[in-house]
Parts: C-alpha cells; structure tokens; sequence
C-alpha cells in the first residue's frame, strides 16, 4: 500500500513539471513564489540611485580637499551594498541651491546642512542632531533630548567623525581624548596617583556614562552611582547583614571616581574621612571626632580648640579606623555588629 502511495505521488510530480515546461514553451512565465527577489532587486536600485546621487557631490568634494571625503566609503555610512546606507543628500539635504552655483554673483550658497564651519556658517546644533537621529534613534540615545550635552549645545558631529574610518571616540584608546576636550578637571584627576585605569585604556568614560543621555544622575549608564560601580565592583553590592550606611546611599560619600591622591580613591585620608561622620564618643570610651570634648591620654590628641580626636599618638602609633573595622563596606559575620574584620 505505501509502495502504491509513493508511485502516486511521483506520477503526479512528473505531471505538473510537464504541465509547467508547456506553460514557458508558450511564452508565459511561473508566478514569483517569495518576496526575496524583490527584495535583492529594490536593494540594487537603492544601491545604484545613492551612488548616483553620490556622484552629484563627489564630482567636486574629492580627495584633494584638506578634509577627508572619499574615505566615507570605508565606513559603515558608505557601505552601498546596504539598501539602509545614506548618502550626501540624506545627511547634507538636497541642496538645491549649492548644486545651481553662483547665479546671483554673491558666491556659491551653503548646503542645506553644514556639520563643519569653514567656508559656509555652522548649521545650528539641533539641525545637525536630527540629521543623526533620524536613523540612529532608540536604544542608547532614547534619552539625548534634554540630556546635558544636548542641552550644552553639542550636536552628534561635536564628538563622532563620520567620513573618518576611524572614529576616535568610538576606539578605546582614543575615547578620553575626545571627552578630555571639554572636562578637564577629569583629565587632571585621572593622572593623580590612586584612578581608575583610564589612561592605560582599560577603563573609558563609557564604561560608566552614557554620553547621548540618562535616566541617572551626570549621564551614569544606571539609575545611581552605586549601580553603575557594582557593574564592575559586584563584591560590594551585598546584601549584607551588617551595612554602613554611607555605602549603601552613594559610593562618592568617600571615593573619587576620576582619580584621587589618596589611595584607594579617598576623598579624604583616614581617620578624618571617618571622623566626617563619626564624632563622639568611641565605644572603648576614646572620644571621636574633632568635637569630641576632652581626651584619654596616650590614645588621643587636642588640637587648637582645646577638643578631642582619635588619631595615633607615642603610644598608639600605626592605629586607624580600618585596622579594626575591616569589612568597610559591609559585613555578613553575625558578630560583625561593628564591621570588624
């Protein structure tokens, strides 16, 4: 019975291909049976019309400028293969104007849109901007309107360099550079002894900030500064059973992100940092803090004031907070009450 099925089944193949060979010998062709070869020929004429459309600039803005031109086509803005690639008009407008000439004697008039101040005037940021997010929209840059570079005034091309193959901003190794430009204090802290590994070029700024906008504070990738430091530093997110509160609000109450004198990224050397917060009395009965009234000999000092401060002494030399309290940033031990070591 399944022998017979088969035979059926090839007889009738063998019927429709001789059905379809009468169909073409007549002159009438098979219906498309997908979309694909549509698809493939829009994207050849796509392709085609850009370069044509190319060609109208090209003819002039060639390799002999001092800007570099024809190098767009080693980036993925010249890829012509990609029916999504622009080209000159659909970041430049068409220009209509720039392409007749001088007509009026007054000299050749500006594209729609200038990205580089040099012969013509300087398109205004939100002009060029918009040329960008027209097709680089969603995702990372969901939140540039209204972000702070927006808002300063920088447009796309402030950062990237589009007809370069090369974009620095985008390369680790050239990225801070870029950002360096305009913060300078971050350039300063970087060089100080104790910072992140941002000129060995291991750590850039977009390992934390989203530079097109944020939902968290000074353009962070995460909500809070403590969420984007446990990207990196997930030891310290915890739960613990005993947390220091400092900690648990914001990582910056004692470290500089961007590079600090004192090690590891303090703001402040110890104990002082510590006596920012602790001033009273210890629990060994040892007065804290720079308003700490009075002073057990040989544990503490007196300064100008006449007030109390734990600090080392003849008697106590080496001491400092972090000799005892060890697990600084939070302590599961059940007898950690203290964040003792």
């Amino acid at each position: 019975m399944k022998f017979l099925n088969k035979m059926m089944m090839l007889c009738a193949f063998i019927a429709g291909m001789g059905t379809a060979g009468s169909l073409m010998a007549a002159g009438n062709t098979l219906p498309e049976l997908g979309g694909t070869a549509a698809v493939k020929s829009a994207a050849a004429y796509s392709a085609k019309a850009s370069l044509e459309k190319d060609a109208v600039c090209t003819r002039c803005h060639d390799e002999s400028e001092k800007t570099p031109i024809l190098s767009l086509y080693q980036t993925k803005h010249g890829v012509r293969g990609d029916s999504r690639t622009p080209n000159c008009q659909t970041c430049h407008g068409e220009s209509a104007k720039h392409l007749q000439g001088n007509t009026d004697g007054k000299g050749r008039p500006s594209p729609d849109v200038v990205f580089k101040k040099g012969t013509y005037a300087l398109s205004d940021d939100k002009t060029r901007s918009d040329q960008c997010i027209t097709c680089h929209k969603g995702t990372a840059r969901t939140n540039w309107d209204g972000s702070q570079h927006q808002s300063n005034q920088l447009a796309c091309n402030s950062c990237h360099t589009v007809h370069s193959p090369v974009d620095k901003v985008r390369e680790k190794k050239t990225q801070t550079e870029v950002c360096f430009t305009c913060h300078k204090e971050q350039r300063a802290d970087s060089k100080k002894l104790s910072h992140h590994a941002i000129g060995e070029s291991k750590v850039v700024c977009s390992d934390c900030h989203n530079p097109h906008g944020s939902a968290g504070p000074k353009l962070l990738k995460k909500n809070t500064v403590n969420e984007t430091c446990f990207l990196c530093h997930a030891e310290r997110r915890g739960p613990f059973l005993w947390e220091h509160q400092p900690v648990v609000e914001d990582c910056t109450n004692c470290h500089t992100p961007h590079g600090s004198n004192i090690t590891p990224l303090l703001k402040s050397r110890p104990p002082f940092m510590c006596q920012e917060c602790h001033d009273g009395s210890h629990a060994s009965g040892t007065p804290v803090g720079p308003n700490a009234a009075g002073y057990q000999a040989g544990l503490s000092t007196v300064n100008a004031a006449g007030t109390g401060f734990l600090a080392p002494s003849a008697n106590n030399v080496g001491n400092g907070c972090m000799n005892c309290h060890r697990q600084i940033h939070g302590s599961n031990s059940p007898a950690g009450g203290y964040l003792q070591r």
